[in-house]
């Protein structure tokens, strides 16, 4: 009986810790590819940029400002590399889009062009994806980041340093459009 227990007792030990270390690695793996899937909705958006400046640029040739500035968001959002830097690239991108879809505004003729109008809803489309992106990347990391600060999964990430992954959250003028109620007028 003391043998079973000197015997036992370890293996049930390394069997309990293998499979908080597989579950959390498993976690950190379902975070990397969420991010990954932002990463691919990103490079949609990317691609579409240089279409809409050129659509745009046809039709309102005077603009150049708002063009050269929605030309140098996409080239700082390309060249960002560590998460924090994309995201904050991807604001001033998604700002420079803003200004250039109100520029569209602007131009009866361009918004009316059947290209103007499909690229437009593809840019959409992209933003719907990354939105549901963010939003699966988020979940993954907020069950990633509870796993390693609940006992006794915490103990096996602390020995294996497992880190904690950062939110992609949306800034203040994003919350502020998504949380905007919209106003209806019949009138």
């Amino acid at each position: 009986m003391e043998m079973v227990l000197w015997v036992g007792i370890p293996v049930v030990l390394i069997f309990l810790i293998a499979g908080l270390y597989n579950g959390l690695v498993a976690s950190r793996q379902r975070c990397l590819q969420g991010w990954a899937d932002i990463d691919a909705a990103l490079r949609q958006r990317h691609d579409l940029v240089p279409n809409l400046v050129e659509t745009v640029k046809s039709y309102a040739a005077h603009e150049s400002g708002t063009l050269s500035a929605v030309i140098a968001a996409r080239a700082g959002a390309l060249d960002a590399s560590a998460p924090d830097q994309l995201e904050k690239a991807e604001k001033v991108l998604a700002g420079a889009l803003g200004n250039l879809m109100a520029v569209a505004e602007n131009y009866p003729d361009l918004k009316a062009s059947a290209n103007f109008q499909t690229l437009q809803a593809e840019l959409a489309d992209i933003e719907d994806k990354l939105a549901a992106s963010r939003r699966a990347y988020n979940a993954a990391v907020s069950q990633y980041n509870t796993a390693i600060q609940s006992f006794p999964s915490n103990v096996v990430a602390g020995v294996f340093n497992f880190s904690e992954q950062t939110y992609f959250e949306l800034d203040r003028l994003e919350r502020a459009s998504v949380s905007a109620v919209p106003k209806v007028n019949f009138s």
